[in-house]
């Protein structure tokens, strides 16, 4: 399973900008989709993370201003980023826990990681 993330770039404070995050492979389900971010110097968080039937957790640091989706059918999640702030500049990344079943019929459960996407709010 690989995740692709994409959306990342430099805005202004107060700015806008929009993750994406879709994964593909051999994949039968994906229970939580989330994203982390890492700033220089300082541990991987998380920000949101939102389960298949939509239920979401975010960190105190971004409630009311980022708002996680996903659309199961695409197999992809969203991270909607408003009113940014240069303490939100990191990578972010996104990650998504799978179910697959492999070529003996085996179910397989693990966790993907994407590679990454730079945020920088500056002006």
């Amino acid at each position: 399973v690989q995740l692709q993330a994409s959306g990342g770039g430099l805005v202004q404070p107060g700015g806008s900008l929009r993750l994406s995050c879709a994964a593909s492979g051999n994949i039968f389900s994906i229970n939580v989709m989330g994203w982390y971010r890492q700033a220089p110097g300082k541990q991987r968080e998380l920000v949101a993370d939102i389960t298949s039937g939509g239920g979401t957790n975010y960190a105190d640091s971004v409630k009311g201003r980022f708002t996680i989706s996903r659309d199961n059918a695409k197999n992809t999640a969203y991270l909607q980023m408003n009113s940014l702030k240069p303490e939100d500049t990191a990578v972010y990344l996104c990650n998504a826990d799978y179910k697959s079943l492999s070529s003996t019929s085996e179910w397989i459960v693990g966790r993907a990681w994407g590679q990454g996407t730079l945020v920088t709010v500056s002006s």
